[in-house]
């Protein structure tokens, strides 16, 4: 059984698909990117103001199902431009601890709205 989880406090869905599943003691998160969820635009330009928002957002759908960053298991994190990865880890090193979730970090040639990262994760209870 799938339960859909949903949050105002993190962008809502533009398409279809939802902000995550939870399934038994799993949660699924779709991809964040850095949108402010009040207003669905785009935060800055800059790759660690991006990262920030999008940890925001994906703090924000973790606690909609009662979860914090201490249960993601799995993360993926798409970067248009490889450059970016010691700015995009520096803050991404501020929201996820120790022990570490596995994570793959993948270069793409775009994302939606131009933005410079999307981020998603799985956690477990």
């Amino acid at each position: 059984m799938k339960t859909v989880i949903a949050t105002k406090d993190a962008p809502a869905a533009v398409g279809p698909y939802s902000q995550a599943i939870a399934t038994g003691d799993l949660l699924f998160c779709a991809g964040q990117i850095p949108l402010v969820p009040a207003t669905g635009e785009l935060v800055g330009n800059d790759i660690t103001e991006q990262t920030r928002q999008v940890c925001e957002n994906i703090k924000a759908v973790l606690a909609a199902n009662g979860m914090t960053f201490a249960n993601v298991v799995k993360s993926t994190v798409f970067l248009p431009d490889l450059a970016d990865f010691a700015a995009m880890n520096e803050v991404y090193k501020q929201y996820f601890t120790e022990p570490y979730p596995a994570r793959s970090t993948i270069g793409i040639s775009a994302l939606p709205r131009a933005c410079r990262v999307e981020i998603e994760v799985i956690a477990a209870r």
